[in-house]
Protein backbone atom coordinates (compact mmCIF):
# COMPACT_ATOMS: atom_id res chain seq x y z
CA UNK A 1 0.00 0.00 0.00
CA UNK A 2 1.32 3.44 -0.94
CA UNK A 3 1.29 5.51 2.25
CA UNK A 4 2.97 8.72 1.17
CA UNK A 5 3.06 11.19 -1.70
CA UNK A 6 6.24 13.23 -2.18
CA UNK A 7 5.43 16.72 -3.44
CA UNK A 8 8.22 18.71 -5.10
CA UNK A 9 7.43 22.29 -6.15
CA UNK A 10 9.72 23.44 -8.97
CA UNK A 11 10.48 26.67 -10.78
CA UNK A 12 13.22 26.76 -13.43
CA UNK A 13 15.28 24.18 -11.55
CA UNK A 14 15.69 21.43 -14.13
CA UNK A 15 19.21 20.31 -13.14
CA UNK A 16 18.42 20.48 -9.43
CA UNK A 17 15.20 18.54 -9.96
CA UNK A 18 16.95 15.82 -11.96
CA UNK A 19 19.52 15.36 -9.20
CA UNK A 20 16.85 15.33 -6.49
CA UNK A 21 14.85 12.64 -8.27
CA UNK A 22 17.95 10.47 -8.72
CA UNK A 23 18.35 10.35 -4.94
CA UNK A 24 14.69 9.40 -4.52
CA UNK A 25 15.27 6.50 -6.91
CA UNK A 26 17.74 5.09 -4.35
CA UNK A 27 15.35 5.11 -1.37
CA UNK A 28 15.09 2.04 0.84
CA UNK A 29 11.33 2.67 1.01
CA UNK A 30 9.92 2.86 -2.52
CA UNK A 31 6.22 2.78 -1.61
CA UNK A 32 5.54 6.39 -2.55
CA UNK A 33 4.12 8.44 -5.36
CA UNK A 34 6.18 11.37 -6.67
CA UNK A 35 4.25 14.49 -7.63
CA UNK A 36 6.16 17.40 -9.19
CA UNK A 37 4.27 20.68 -9.43
CA UNK A 38 6.00 22.96 -11.91
CA UNK A 39 5.39 26.69 -11.54
CA UNK A 40 5.52 27.76 -15.17
CA UNK A 41 9.19 26.93 -15.78
CA UNK A 42 10.82 27.88 -19.10
CA UNK A 43 14.00 25.80 -18.77
CA UNK A 44 12.59 22.41 -19.82
CA UNK A 45 11.82 21.26 -16.28
CA UNK A 46 8.52 19.74 -17.36
CA UNK A 47 10.40 17.19 -19.49
CA UNK A 48 12.09 15.63 -16.45
CA UNK A 49 10.97 12.04 -15.87
CA UNK A 50 11.89 8.94 -13.87
CA UNK A 51 11.97 5.43 -15.28
CA UNK A 52 11.66 3.67 -11.92
CA UNK A 53 9.34 5.87 -9.84
CA UNK A 54 5.57 6.36 -9.89
CA UNK A 55 5.90 9.98 -10.98
CA UNK A 56 3.44 12.60 -12.16
CA UNK A 57 4.40 16.02 -13.52
CA UNK A 58 1.87 18.86 -13.32
CA UNK A 59 2.79 21.86 -15.46
CA UNK A 60 1.19 25.14 -14.33
CA UNK A 61 1.00 28.02 -16.82
CA UNK A 62 2.40 30.57 -14.34
CA UNK A 63 4.30 30.87 -11.08
CA UNK A 64 1.80 30.46 -8.25
CA UNK A 65 4.53 30.56 -5.60
CA UNK A 66 5.63 27.83 -3.23
CA UNK A 67 2.28 27.86 -1.41
CA UNK A 68 0.15 27.64 -4.53
CA UNK A 69 2.14 24.73 -5.93
CA UNK A 70 2.20 22.80 -2.66
CA UNK A 71 -1.52 23.30 -2.03
CA UNK A 72 -2.30 21.86 -5.43
CA UNK A 73 -0.11 18.91 -4.47
CA UNK A 74 -2.00 18.49 -1.20
CA UNK A 75 -5.30 18.61 -3.08
CA UNK A 76 -4.13 15.84 -5.39
CA UNK A 77 -2.77 13.66 -2.55
CA UNK A 78 -4.78 10.56 -1.75
CA UNK A 79 -2.30 8.94 0.66
CA UNK A 80 -2.38 9.26 4.49
CA UNK A 81 0.85 11.28 4.48
CA UNK A 82 2.56 13.83 2.26
CA UNK A 83 6.24 14.74 2.15
CA UNK A 84 7.26 18.20 1.00
CA UNK A 85 10.69 18.26 -0.56
CA UNK A 86 12.60 21.15 -2.11
CA UNK A 87 14.02 20.55 -5.58
CA UNK A 88 17.49 21.68 -4.40
CA UNK A 89 17.99 18.70 -2.09
CA UNK A 90 19.73 15.33 -2.17
CA UNK A 91 18.04 12.73 0.02
CA UNK A 92 19.93 9.98 1.82
CA UNK A 93 18.58 6.45 1.09
CA UNK A 94 16.70 6.16 4.43
CA UNK A 95 15.02 9.59 4.15
CA UNK A 96 11.48 8.40 3.37
CA UNK A 97 11.71 5.37 5.66
CA UNK A 98 12.81 7.44 8.66
CA UNK A 99 10.16 10.12 8.20
CA UNK A 100 7.45 7.47 8.02
CA UNK A 101 8.79 5.82 11.19
CA UNK A 102 8.72 9.18 12.95
CA UNK A 103 5.17 10.19 12.12
CA UNK A 104 3.77 6.72 12.81
CA UNK A 105 4.88 6.97 16.45
CA UNK A 106 1.76 8.84 17.52
CA UNK A 107 -1.49 10.13 16.06
CA UNK A 108 -0.78 13.37 17.93
CA UNK A 109 2.22 14.10 15.68
CA UNK A 110 1.28 16.39 12.80
CA UNK A 111 4.67 16.71 11.12
CA UNK A 112 8.23 15.41 11.20
CA UNK A 113 11.15 17.30 9.73
CA UNK A 114 14.37 15.89 8.35
CA UNK A 115 17.90 16.78 9.35
CA UNK A 116 18.76 19.27 6.61
CA UNK A 117 22.51 19.50 6.03
CA UNK A 118 24.53 22.09 4.15
CA UNK A 119 25.03 20.91 0.57
CA UNK A 120 28.65 22.11 0.44
CA UNK A 121 29.74 21.56 4.05
CA UNK A 122 27.99 18.29 4.71
CA UNK A 123 28.91 18.00 8.36
CA UNK A 124 27.06 21.24 9.18
CA UNK A 125 23.36 21.73 9.89
CA UNK A 126 21.19 23.78 7.56
CA UNK A 127 18.01 23.19 9.57
CA UNK A 128 17.16 20.93 12.51
CA UNK A 129 13.62 22.20 12.97
CA UNK A 130 12.28 25.72 13.36
CA UNK A 131 12.00 27.62 16.62
CA UNK A 132 9.66 30.58 17.13
CA UNK A 133 10.50 33.14 19.79
CA UNK A 134 8.91 35.90 21.86
CA UNK A 135 10.29 38.75 19.65
CA UNK A 136 8.53 37.18 16.68
CA UNK A 137 11.66 35.69 15.14
CA UNK A 138 11.65 32.34 13.37
CA UNK A 139 15.02 30.63 13.79
CA UNK A 140 16.41 27.67 11.86
CA UNK A 141 17.65 25.50 14.71
CA UNK A 142 21.32 24.55 14.51
CA UNK A 143 22.12 26.41 11.29
CA UNK A 144 25.87 26.42 10.63
CA UNK A 145 26.66 24.17 13.59
CA UNK A 146 28.05 20.60 13.63
CA UNK A 147 25.50 17.95 12.73
CA UNK A 148 26.90 15.74 15.50
CA UNK A 149 25.35 18.13 18.04
CA UNK A 150 21.85 17.50 16.68
CA UNK A 151 21.66 13.72 16.59
CA UNK A 152 18.65 13.21 18.87
CA UNK A 153 14.96 13.33 17.89
CA UNK A 154 13.25 16.31 19.53
CA UNK A 155 9.99 18.19 19.51
CA UNK A 156 10.30 21.53 17.70
CA UNK A 157 7.98 24.46 17.14
CA UNK A 158 7.52 23.65 13.45
CA UNK A 159 9.20 21.74 10.65
CA UNK A 160 10.91 23.30 7.66
CA UNK A 161 8.76 22.64 4.59
CA UNK A 162 11.90 21.94 2.57
CA UNK A 163 11.99 18.32 3.81
CA UNK A 164 9.12 17.24 6.04
CA UNK A 165 6.24 14.78 6.28
CA UNK A 166 2.67 15.81 7.18
CA UNK A 167 -0.40 13.93 8.35
CA UNK A 168 -3.12 14.59 5.80
CA UNK A 169 -6.03 14.03 8.22
CA UNK A 170 -4.79 16.94 10.35
CA UNK A 171 -4.23 19.14 7.30
CA UNK A 172 -7.91 18.71 6.47
CA UNK A 173 -8.78 20.00 9.95
CA UNK A 174 -6.43 23.00 10.24
CA UNK A 175 -6.17 23.97 6.58
CA UNK A 176 -3.32 23.90 4.09
CA UNK A 177 -0.65 26.55 3.43
CA UNK A 178 -1.80 30.16 3.44
CA UNK A 179 -1.35 31.35 -0.14
CA UNK A 180 -1.28 34.97 1.04
CA UNK A 181 2.29 34.17 2.05
CA UNK A 182 3.33 33.21 -1.51
CA UNK A 183 6.62 31.99 0.01
CA UNK A 184 8.49 32.13 3.37
CA UNK A 185 7.18 31.37 6.87
CA UNK A 186 4.22 29.47 5.45
CA UNK A 187 5.56 26.30 7.08
CA UNK A 188 5.93 28.06 10.43
CA UNK A 189 2.33 29.25 10.19
CA UNK A 190 1.18 25.71 9.40
CA UNK A 191 3.07 24.22 12.34
CA UNK A 192 1.74 26.99 14.60
CA UNK A 193 -1.86 26.19 13.66
CA UNK A 194 -1.23 22.52 14.37
CA UNK A 195 0.13 23.34 17.84
CA UNK A 196 -2.91 25.49 18.62
CA UNK A 197 -5.04 22.44 17.79
CA UNK A 198 -2.95 20.30 20.15
CA UNK A 199 -0.67 18.48 17.73
CA UNK A 200 3.13 18.07 17.84
CA UNK A 201 5.93 18.72 15.37
CA UNK A 202 9.11 16.67 15.61
CA UNK A 203 12.69 16.65 14.31
CA UNK A 204 13.93 13.29 12.98
CA UNK A 205 17.74 13.28 12.53
CA UNK A 206 17.74 9.84 10.90
CA UNK A 207 16.06 11.35 7.83
CA UNK A 208 18.84 13.29 6.12
CA UNK A 209 18.91 15.60 3.11
CA UNK A 210 21.60 17.91 1.75
CA UNK A 211 20.20 21.34 0.92
CA UNK A 212 21.67 23.86 -1.52
CA UNK A 213 19.56 26.73 -0.13
CA UNK A 214 18.24 29.86 -1.88
CA UNK A 215 18.51 28.06 -5.21
CA UNK A 216 15.38 29.75 -6.57
CA UNK A 217 15.86 33.22 -5.06
CA UNK A 218 19.59 33.25 -5.80
CA UNK A 219 20.96 34.50 -2.46
CA UNK A 220 20.35 34.33 1.27
CA UNK A 221 19.34 38.01 1.39
CA UNK A 222 17.69 39.89 -1.46
CA UNK A 223 14.99 42.51 -1.73
CA UNK A 224 12.14 40.12 -2.51
CA UNK A 225 13.06 37.61 0.17
CA UNK A 226 13.51 40.25 2.90
CA UNK A 227 10.21 41.89 1.96
CA UNK A 228 8.20 38.65 1.90
CA UNK A 229 9.67 37.33 5.16
CA UNK A 230 8.98 40.64 6.94
CA UNK A 231 5.43 40.87 5.62
CA UNK A 232 4.68 37.25 6.41
CA UNK A 233 6.02 37.58 9.95
CA UNK A 234 3.15 40.02 10.59
CA UNK A 235 0.68 37.57 9.04
CA UNK A 236 1.87 34.80 11.39
CA UNK A 237 1.40 37.01 14.45
CA UNK A 238 -2.02 38.32 13.41
CA UNK A 239 -3.38 34.92 12.43
CA UNK A 240 -2.25 32.84 15.38
CA UNK A 241 -2.13 35.06 18.46
CA UNK A 242 -5.40 35.87 20.27
CA UNK A 243 -5.80 39.55 21.17
CA UNK A 244 -4.79 39.09 24.83
CA UNK A 245 -1.64 37.17 23.91
CA UNK A 246 -0.79 39.79 21.29
CA UNK A 247 -1.11 42.60 23.84
CA UNK A 248 1.05 40.74 26.37
CA UNK A 249 3.75 40.10 23.76
CA UNK A 250 3.56 43.49 22.03
CA UNK A 251 6.61 45.10 23.74
CA UNK A 252 8.77 42.11 22.82
CA UNK A 253 7.42 42.00 19.27
CA UNK A 254 8.13 45.72 18.78
CA UNK A 255 11.66 45.23 20.10
CA UNK A 256 12.08 42.32 17.72
CA UNK A 257 11.06 44.46 14.74
CA UNK A 258 13.49 47.21 15.78
CA UNK A 259 16.44 44.83 16.13
CA UNK A 260 15.67 43.19 12.77
CA UNK A 261 15.37 46.57 11.06
CA UNK A 262 18.78 47.61 12.38
CA UNK A 263 20.21 44.29 11.19
CA UNK A 264 18.83 44.72 7.69
CA UNK A 265 19.92 48.34 7.57
CA UNK A 266 23.50 47.07 7.93
CA UNK A 267 22.84 44.63 5.08
CA UNK A 268 21.40 47.38 2.87
CA UNK A 269 17.83 46.08 3.02
CA UNK A 270 16.34 48.27 5.76
CA UNK A 271 13.82 49.86 3.40
CA UNK A 272 12.66 46.44 2.10
CA UNK A 273 12.17 45.19 5.64
CA UNK A 274 10.08 48.21 6.69
CA UNK A 275 8.04 47.97 3.50
CA UNK A 276 7.28 44.33 4.31
CA UNK A 277 6.34 45.10 7.92
CA UNK A 278 4.05 47.93 6.79
CA UNK A 279 2.27 45.81 4.21
CA UNK A 280 1.98 42.94 6.67
CA UNK A 281 0.24 45.18 9.20
CA UNK A 282 -2.06 46.90 6.70
CA UNK A 283 -2.95 43.75 4.77
CA UNK A 284 -3.08 41.17 7.57
CA UNK A 285 -6.88 41.13 7.74
CA UNK A 286 -7.04 39.40 4.37
CA UNK A 287 -5.57 36.37 6.15
CA UNK A 288 -7.94 34.01 7.93
CA UNK A 289 -7.35 34.37 11.67
CA UNK A 290 -7.38 31.20 13.73
CA UNK A 291 -10.59 31.24 15.72
CA UNK A 292 -10.00 31.23 19.46
CA UNK A 293 -11.52 28.26 21.27
CA UNK A 294 -11.60 27.97 25.04
CA UNK A 295 -10.80 24.29 24.68
CA UNK A 296 -7.41 25.25 23.22
CA UNK A 297 -6.47 27.55 26.12
CA UNK A 298 -4.00 25.03 27.52
CA UNK A 299 -2.33 24.83 24.12
CA UNK A 300 -1.99 28.62 23.94
CA UNK A 301 -0.35 28.65 27.38
CA UNK A 302 2.10 25.93 26.29
CA UNK A 303 2.89 27.88 23.12
CA UNK A 304 3.53 31.08 25.10
CA UNK A 305 5.92 29.23 27.38
CA UNK A 306 7.65 27.79 24.33
CA UNK A 307 8.08 31.28 22.83
CA UNK A 308 9.88 32.31 26.02
CA UNK A 309 12.05 29.21 26.43
CA UNK A 310 12.99 29.18 22.75
CA UNK A 311 14.92 32.40 23.30
CA UNK A 312 17.23 30.48 25.64
CA UNK A 313 17.36 27.51 23.27
CA UNK A 314 18.55 29.82 20.50
CA UNK A 315 21.14 31.48 22.75
CA UNK A 316 22.43 28.11 23.99
CA UNK A 317 22.34 26.53 20.49
CA UNK A 318 20.00 23.74 21.57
Amino acid sequence: MTEVTIIIPNYNGKKLLENCIKTLERQTCREFKLLVIDNGSTDGSTLVTSESLDMEMVALPENTGFCGAVNLGFKMTETPYAILLNNDTEAEPHFVEELLKGIRQSEHIFSCGAQMLDFRQRDLIDNAGDLYTLPGWAVARGKGRPAADYGKPEEVFSCCGGAAIYRMSVLKKIGVLDENHFAYLEDLDLGYRAKIAGYRNCYIPGAKVYHVGSATTGSRYNEKKVFLAARNSMYVIYKNMPVLQLLINLPFLLAGVLVKWLFFCRKGFGHCYLKGITEGITQCKKCRKVRFKAGNLRNYVKIEWELITNIFRVLSHR
